[in-house]
């Protein structure tokens, strides 16, 4: 496992990379998906043979309020439909943690379930923030689980400049599922995933106001 003795030095790095995703050209995505209201893209990921996803849509809430249902915390089990446990395993500060969690199933279990283990970090961006994370060589595993890897990813969250009710929410996912699974499975499972994903979220959103 990389050391985490310095956890500080590992955010800013991890949150570097993030920023560079997001500058990456319009021009180096190909869309992946598109539904009402969310556009998902992908390039090669530069990490492993897999991809980079985009993923962007306009939700009807406050930046802070998003990014507290998106890190780590209680919210989170509440409406990611993806997502069936989460434990903090270790925390550094408020904003910076270690956290383990599992995935369902997906495509009538193909993909089976899966566990990772992920340093996620939270910090301003602009007048927003971005919440990100990278997997870790956790050694504990559980044998029920294959473990899968999150190599960087993030959410950015900034608020409209035309209507500050409403925020951008912007982001980039490169998961590694591991275990014997065909290409297209995973491709049409990610792209899926991330459109849910704002759906889910937009809902539970909406009965917090």
């Amino acid at each position: 496992m990389e050391s985490l003795a310095d956890a500080a030095a590992f955010s800013t790095k991890l949150k570097n990379t993030l920023i560079q995703y997001h500058n990456i050209e319009d021009d180096n995505w190909r869309v992946a998906k598109k539904t009402k209201g969310v556009t998902v893209w992908r390039k090669p990921s530069e990490e492993f043979s897999g991809y980079l996803y985009k993923a962007q849509g306009v939700l009807d809430d406050s930046v802070n309020n998003i990014i507290d249902h998106i890190r780590p915390g209680p919210c989170r089990l509440d409406w990611d439909s993806l997502m069936t446990s989460l434990d903090i395993l270790e925390h550094f500060e408020e904003n910076c943690c270690v956290m383990r969690y599992t995935t369902a199933g997906q495509l009538w279990n193909i993909i089976s379930p899966r566990e990772f283990v992920d340093f996620s970090y939270t910090v301003d961006y602009k007048e927003g923030l971005l919440s990100c994370g990278i997997s870790l060589d956790w050694s504990e595993k559980r044998s029920e689980f294959v473990r899968g890897y999150n190599h960087p990813c993030g959410w950015f969250c900034v608020p409209q400049k035309d209507n500050t009710s409403q925020s951008l929410l912007t982001g980039y996912i490169q998961t590694d599922l591991r275990g014997m699974i065909p290409q297209s499975a995973v491709d049409t499972a990610m792209a899926s995933t991330l459109t849910n994903f704002y759906g889910d979220l937009q809902k539970v959103l909406q009965k917090v106001v």
